[in-house]
């Protein structure tokens, strides 16, 4: 986790997941993220901004807190979501500032993406 003194903004997300393969070859293709293992049951992610992680640690749980993702051209997210094995389980909509959708990784995690105007 970072340790870059972020005093009360959102700092690292975890997932549980199946098989951290796959995870990282879902949000490297659908979102560009680097990743870096620690160990077998450990990957860290992030997108340039945020870290966070994925661990076969505990069962995948879809569901929890949703995670909103900002892209420049939501069609093109959209597209790169789908190609990579994603599932929208929401359409594109109005949402304040912008559009969104929502996806689901292929855990069965359920996030959005937004994009502004």
């Amino acid at each position: 986790m970072s340790t870059r003194g972020t005093d009360r903004q959102i700092d690292n997300i975890e997932f549980n997941v199946a098989d951290i393969a796959r995870s990282r070859a879902f949000y490297g293709a659908a979102f560009g993220w680097t990743f870096t293992d620690y160990g077998p049951t450990y990957c860290e992610f992030t997108d340039g901004r945020l870290t966070g992680g994925f661990t076969t640690g505990g069962s995948s749980r879809p569901g929890g807190p949703l995670v909103i993702l900002y892209a420049d051209d939501l069609t093109e997210a959209q597209q790169r979501i789908e190609k990579a094995g994603g599932r929208i389980v929401k359409p594109t909509s109005p949402f304040p500032g912008g559009q969104r959708f929502h996806f689901a990784d292929p855990d069965g995690y359920e996030l959005a993406v937004w994009s502004a105007g």
